[in-house]
């Protein structure tokens, strides 16, 4: 599975595309996309967008995992982020890319183990979980990097929780119940 991790802003946009293969995760890219502070704005979301889709179009990832947006003290801040945010999400449904969204606490609890870990911190992590020897590029691209592989991990955690519900369902024989795991919840057959 092909995963586009994203890092919303305005000015600057996190990407990391990172292939699940298994239990393994393979680097495939990363980077950020910038857009001047001095232009209004719509045209930086415009740039931003425009450069979205061109990752999209040479990647083609099949989902999208993006950070959500957090309030703190700056309500005008996490506004701002939130527009940055909207311009992502309207590419991704443009190209029919099914989206998930984490919030940046569990992000970097997955990544670091620590909610409130650095951006330092979590560089060195996905560095380390990537089988890099040093930084991959800004933090904005380690940090989209690092919403990619929460998302693989929870696939992974999710697909196996399932099996093992599956596995372990009981079956009572004709006209018995049996249970089986599905994606939302238990279902009864």
């Amino acid at each position: 599975m092909l995963i586009l991790g994203l890092d919303p802003g305005t000015r600057v946009v996190g990407y990391g595309l990172v292939e699940a293969l298994g239990s393994r995760l393979r680097l495939v890219a990363a980077g950020v996309l910038t857009a001047p502070a001095s232009d209004p704005v719509e045209q930086r979301l415009a740039k931003i967008a425009k450069g979205l889709s061109g990752i999209v179009l040479d990647h083609r990832p099949e989902v999208a995992a993006v950070e959500d947006v957090f309030v703190r003290d700056d309500p005008r801040a996490a506004l701002v982020v939130g527009q940055g945010r909207g311009a992502l999400l309207a590419v991704l449904g443009e190209h029919g890319i099914p989206v998930r969204s984490y919030p940046p606490a569990s992000v970097k609890r997955a990544v670091a183990g620590n909610g409130r870990a650095a951006k330092e911190q979590v560089s060195r992590m996905v560095a380390a979980i990537l089988g890099a020897r040093g930084p991959l590029g800004p933090l904005d691209a380690t940090d989209a990097l690092a919403v990619a592989i929460a998302h693989s991990l929870w696939t992974t955690s999710q697909l196996l929780t399932e099996k093992r519900l599956t596995q372990a369902s009981p079956s009572h024989g004709s006209g018995g119940l049996h249970w089986r795991a599905t994606r939302h919840g238990k279902e009864q057959s």
